[in-house]
């Protein structure tokens, strides 16, 4: 929280070692002790404490801290105050929620600190603490605490889906995904995931749910209905377990051939986390995009960067014909093997929790003890085989990083006008043995900004496109979530890791990047996209402000585009 305010409030960097956030309308202060202060916003700090409180006062908890900065900050606009105040208390209860529940799952991974021998599902299930720059990164609101632990990747939750079976009349779906060449309709997929066994009527469709939703959906009037007139019947649990990974939602099993994007309506972050009927299209769409001649042309250019498709998708039309919110499943293709050393960005850069403290922490120049991440592991371990500081390591890893990851993202929009939504949770990091990057995938069937100046060119590599997807974007709007995403959110999230874990200085890798955005926009064979012009020439940048977001009540999965999320400006770190 503190580290939002700083940056959604432009508080600048305290002289004094001591941050001090002025709270008019509560008549005091807050002031806490910075322990890093990191030029992308990584900042680490001491307990907070209200200002002018006697000594032996105990510092303030998150639910205060929540409180209090919900008075400050700024209002909606014309909404009424009472609508603020309810959003106020909307955030307090879920950085309540959050705290309570990040303190169990620390405490279960104290108890059972051993991964199980899939690389991929350990890795999607490391990330315990959540996004460093969100008030309530764990809020679950809804879910029971014996729910929670079958349910969540931090406690390595496993369970049965729950089906459901649709009559031709009510199904909705589409398929791209192929095998020897050959099409694969969806109900084909499912009801080879559910495995044999499945009572399944004849010439109805097999729907998995997840069993939290399925609980939510059945007694809501639409769904009833469709029951009650034999369009849906209730197969029950079946199957396998299935493994929540770091989206909470999209589930894994090891050897399965797809992972399935399911609807949750439990507001995650910032959102309830039920699919929308032109997302399933786009998954599908940009995946017949890629089919193209694209996707060879840019595995030829980057052989080492792809992205996780999304080629089908099952779901269910009311008698109307319009989607039912909620009974859907996205089906993923699962390139991932249990050996195969992928992580997800954030879940690498994540300090984790440990069984005992000694093991659990590292030295911080300036700051002491602190949780090590993997990422921090890596970098000591191939410092120590060279021999090379490990500053010098950090640099060289994430020049690497930039080349197998950024690289590729920023040829897509050049090539195509396909900018990526590609934060550190739907950025995946391919490890060779020693842990250097070798490689990179994008996994996310929201997270495409089709631009607007480049609809032809789209529509004559695949006619019609954006029909149904609802996927071109103005260039204004693409270039401020691109910057986020990718440069804020993605770069200036790794290097700020590297800073505040002690692993680098933050201006060196600051300096990496600027030579490798001017090699990219003006080197030997610049790519055509405006972004790393638009990084290096720009004094501020736009930034998505996820207190604010969460305070306005918004959900960034509703509505248009450019009004999902409160965005902020800032200043750009590779001008300071």
């Amino acid at each position: 929280m503190l580290r939002c305010w700083v940056r959604e409030s432009g508080l600048a960097a305290p002289t004094t070692g001591t941050l001090h956030i002025p709270l008019p309308a509560s008549g005091t202060a807050l002031i806490a002790p910075v322990h890093y202060w990191s030029p992308t916003g990584w900042h680490r700090f001491g307990l907070p404490r209200l200002e002018g409180a006697p000594e032996q006062s105990p510092p303030a908890d998150a639910v205060t801290v929540a409180a209090l900065l919900a008075r400050e900050t700024p209002g909606a606009g014309p909404r009424p105050p009472a609508a603020h105040a309810l959003d106020g208390a909307d955030l307090v209860a879920r950085v309540a929620d959050s705290v309570r529940r990040t303190a169990l799952f620390i405490s279960d991974r104290r108890k059972r600190p051993a991964d199980g021998p899939d690389l991929f599902l350990s890795a999607e299930q490391a990330l315990v603490l959540g996004h460093p720059l969100h008030p309530a990164p764990k809020s679950r609101e809804g879910v029971s605490d014996s729910e929670a632990r079958l349910y969540s990747p931090e406690t390595r939750g496993s369970f049965p889906l729950h089906w459901i079976a649709i009559a031709p009349s009510a199904l909705g779906t589409d398929s791209a995904w192929t095998e020897r060449g050959r099409p694969v309709p969806a109900p084909h997929l499912t009801a080879r995931l559910a495995g044999p066994g499945l009572r399944l009527p004849d010439t109805y469709a097999a729907l998995p749910l997840h069993p939290w939703q399925f609980r939510d959906i059945r007694n809501r009037p639409e769904t009833a209905a469709l029951f009650d007139a034999g369009l849906l019947r209730d197969l029950g649990p079946y199957g396998a377990p299935w493994h929540p990974t770091s989206s909470v939602r999209t589930v894994h099993r090891s050897g399965a051939a797809a992972m399935l994007k399911l609807s949750l309506g439990l507001r995650i972050t910032n959102s309830r986390r039920e699919n929308l009927r032109k997302e399933l299209h786009r998954g599908v769409e940009v995946h017949r995009l890629l089919r193209t001649g694209l996707a060879s042309k840019w595995q030829t250019a980057h052989p080492g960067f792809d992205i996780v498709r999304d080629p089908a998708w099952i779901a269910v039309d009311g008698p109307d014909g319009a989607p039912l919110s909620g009974l859907d499943v996205v089906i993923r293709h699962n390139p991932f093997h249990p050996a195969a050393d992928v992580s997800c960005v954030a879940g690498l850069v994540s300090p984790r929790p440990q069984t005992a403290l000694p093991s659990a922490v590292g030295c911080h120049p300036q700051t002491g003890p602190v949780w090590r991440s993997r990422l921090a592991d890596v970098v000591t371990r191939l410092a120590a085989r060279s021999g090379r500081p490990r500053g010098a390591v950090s640099v060289e890893w994430f020049l690497r990083y930039l080349e197998h990851v950024v690289r590729p993202v920023l040829w897509l929009d050049a090539e195509a006008g396909v900018a990526l939504e590609a934060h550190q949770q739907n950025t995946l990091l391919l490890l060779d043995p020693d842990g250097w990057p070798t490689g990179g995938r994008y996994r996310d069937n929201q997270g495409y900004y089709f631009r607007e100046s480049r609809r032809e060119e789209l529509d004559a590599r695949l006619p019609g496109i954006g029909q149904h997807s609802d996927t071109f974007v103005t260039d204004d709007v693409t270039e401020e979530r691109f910057t986020y995403y990718l440069a804020i959110n993605n770069v200036f999230g790794l290097i700020g890791a590297f800073g505040s874990q002690g692993l680098a200085d933050e201006r060196l890798l600051l300096a990496a990047f600027r030579r490798f955005l001017g090699d990219v926009s003006r080197g030997s064979a610049p790519l055509r996209t405006s972004l790393p012009a638009h990084l290096l020439d720009s004094p501020t940048l736009r930034c998505k402000a996820n207190l604010l977001t969460r305070l306005h009540g918004l959900d960034e999965l509703v509505g248009p585009v450019d009004t999902q999320s409160v965005y902020v400006t800032i200043a750009n770190p590779l001008h300071c």
